[in-house]
């Protein structure tokens, strides 16, 4: 259902809400998401709940009205798509890539090295994010997009526990970009998730 353009606030209020709380572990898994009780926590109507609820459940972050809470096999699935569209996009940024957007990633890298856990959080979601704006494909930059949710409670994990090899990867896949060696690139990024996928899986068997 289409929102009228003056629930247009309160829906992105309620996405933002919703999905912070569930982010920041604020919300306990096994409650069940109804509108009706998300409505009065957020103190708006359930119109713009209704629409925040299904977004979520896009992006994969709430399954059955409940968090969702991923399986060794949901992971492995997940990071199996990120490995195929970010290889690619980091073997075809070494080709492609616009010097702004290579600035940009220099700057990540920069970020990572001495920075706070939240801004190393966030340069985290941008250098990756830039390399796959950058493919210019929007059925990629669509899938990615709607994974972000779920992405990023992986990426939440990878960062506070200060993993060595976070900030090493992104360098290592900046400079093969810078010189234009796609084939080490791709082989780069994909190592440095096949990493992130066996901490991630670790963490959850234990």
């Amino acid at each position: 259902m289409l929102l009228k353009k003056k629930d247009m606030h309160a829906y992105t209020y309620a996405y933002e809400s919703i999905r912070d709380q569930i982010l920041n572990g604020n919300i306990e898994p096994d409650i069940k998401l109804t509108e009706e009780m998300l409505a009065e926590m957020l103190g708006i109507s359930r119109t713009p709940i209704r629409s925040a609820i299904a977004k979520l459940e896009q992006e994969g972050i709430i399954r059955n009205k409940r968090i969702f809470i991923p399986t060794e096999t949901d992971i492995r699935h997940i990071f199996q798509v990120r490995m195929l569209i970010e290889g690619f996009a980091a073997k075809y940024c070494s080709k492609n890539i616009s010097e702004v957007a290579l600035n940009q990633l220099k700057k990540c890298v920069e970020v990572g090295n001495h920075s706070s856990t939240e801004d190393i959080l966030k340069a985290n979601q941008v250098f990756h994010q830039i390399l796959v704006q950058e493919t210019k494909n929007p059925l990629m930059i669509e899938i990615i997009d709607r994974m972000q949710s779920i992405i990023f409670l992986f990426r939440k994990t990878v960062v506070g526990e200060k993993i060595p090899h976070l900030i090493e990867g992104h360098a290592m896949i900046y400079k093969a970009i810078e010189e234009h060696n796609d084939q080490l690139a791709e082989e780069l990024m994909v190592e440095h998730l096949e990493k992130d996928l066996e901490f991630s899986i670790n963490r959850l068997n234990h």
